[in-house]
């Protein structure tokens, strides 16, 4: 336990240039208490032990902003830099040395079972504002702009910069 803290405080210094150190960041970065909250959310989730799960989650969005999902499965050394207005949905998983920024959704389109929300891979950075929408893969290495609005898979080190704006007509997914 205390080695992933450690880990989490020196993602956190080596991603954020305005961290100078180890206590700011304990004492001042909402992000690293999401997350630290949210694992122990998730393993409650994962034993059986919902409602208190969802209570957590739902005391750390009040206190940081920031809304994960005890379902969501979150990888190791994910960076929530300026967290305000983050949402992780249910079944999004993120993977390792992921930076997150400021009002990044991670959401679902349907309502029904089943894997709904995106996944990420390693070392992705998702821009401030971006949107990705259903069950869709986000490739290694990639870079998500900010205010890009994805319902599509993107490759592995793809670079999406420019907004995609998806619209739906009639059930279907069509790009403007």
């Amino acid at each position: 336990m205390r080695d992933r803290i450690r880990e989490d405080l020196r993602a956190v210094k080596a991603k954020d240039p305005a961290a100078r150190s180890h206590l700011e960041i304990v004492l001042a970065t909402p992000g690293v208490w999401a997350i630290w909250m949210h694992r122990i959310s998730h393993w409650l989730w994962i034993h059986g032990v919902k409602l208190p799960a969802r209570y957590l989650s739902h005391v750390v969005r009040r206190r940081t902003g920031i809304e994960i999902h005890p379902g969501a499965r979150l990888g190791r050394r994910v960076v929530i830099d300026h967290g305000m207005g983050v949402v992780i949905g249910e079944t999004a998983v993120i993977g390792d040395d992921v930076l997150i920024y400021q009002g990044v959704t991670l959401g679902g389109v349907k309502r029904n079972g089943g894997k709904r929300h995106p996944t990420v891979g390693n070392r992705v950075m998702l821009g401030a504002h971006s949107t990705l929408l259903g069950p869709i893969t986000i490739g290694d290495d990639a870079r998500i702009g900010a205010c890009v609005t994805l319902r599509r898979s993107i490759p592995a080190g793809a670079s999406v910069r420019e907004e995609v704006v998806i619209s739906v007509r009639h059930g279907e997914d069509r790009a403007d």
